[in-house]
């Protein structure tokens, strides 16, 4: 189906779904009438692919409901999740980065809500939106900070204060308040946690066991729960 017939079979979305977030917040509403008549609107169930890693970038998206997950292969060919994606931001934006080609893979860690664009429509995006550019930019120097502190983290900090840490910067980015504790807001296995910190099942395994008999976790039916996140502060320092 072409991105014109795809469109016109869609219901028309309304202009306050891009009003607050960051790339078009400085827009008028007939300039984000005019951004959102050339999206296309797709449904992603948990577990699937947005694109995959090395795949020609052909279209940049921005996720208005759900999680992400971006995955990247090893040499070896091991999954290492290198960041979350929480809704209202881009990703897909090989072009802001100077690449023709996906640098990773986006799988969906809840069923979520993406709209698309032709990626030959950044560059006029960039040049005719006021803010568009600089808030994009903005975005991705802020992963890029994150993928540095988790470098240092896997060369400098033992496993404990790895996984500590990451729970810390999942609560912190996507956690809700339930009864008893901060719930990591979209479904995550002890195997998602071993591919963000760079260790073995087996460790993540043991590490959350015995938490969980300390009163700092919960965990079970691929949803964590921290009980004590000072506790867990603890833990994540030198």
């Amino acid at each position: 189906m072409s991105d014109s017939l795809a469109r016109k079979t869609q219901p028309q979305l309304d202009e306050s779904l891009l009003v607050h977030l960051p790339p078009f917040s400085k827009l008028e509403t007939r300039q984000i009438r005019a951004i959102l008549d050339q999206a296309t609107t797709r449904r992603i169930e948990e577990g699937a692919a947005i694109f995959d890693e090395g795949a020609p970038a052909e279209r940049f998206y921005l996720l208005l409901d759900g999680y992400v997950r971006v995955v990247r292969l090893s040499p070896t060919g091991e999954r290492i999740t290198a960041l979350h994606i929480p809704p209202g931001q881009l990703l897909g934006i090989a072009r802001a980065l100077g690449r023709t080609d996906y640098p990773a893979t986006a799988v969906a860690a809840a069923e979520s809500i993406v709209l698309s664009w032709p990626t030959r429509l950044w560059d006029s995006f960039v040049a005719e939106y006021e803010g568009f550019s600089t808030e994009t930019y903005a975005v991705v120097g802020q992963r890029l900070e994150e993928m540095s502190e988790r470098i240092m983290e896997l060369a400098t900090q033992h496993v404990e204060q790895r996984v500590a840490n990451s729970l810390l910067r999942l609560i912190n980015q996507t956690g809700r308040k339930v009864a008893g504790g901060i719930e990591i807001d979209f479904p995550i296995t002890r195997q998602d946690l071993s591919e963000m910190t760079g260790t073995t099942l087996h460790t993540v395994s043991r590490l959350l066991s015995g938490w969980e008999k300390q009163g700092l976790v919960k965990s079970q039916r691929k949803r964590i729960m921290v009980c004590d996140a000072h506790a867990l502060v603890v833990l994540s320092q030198p």
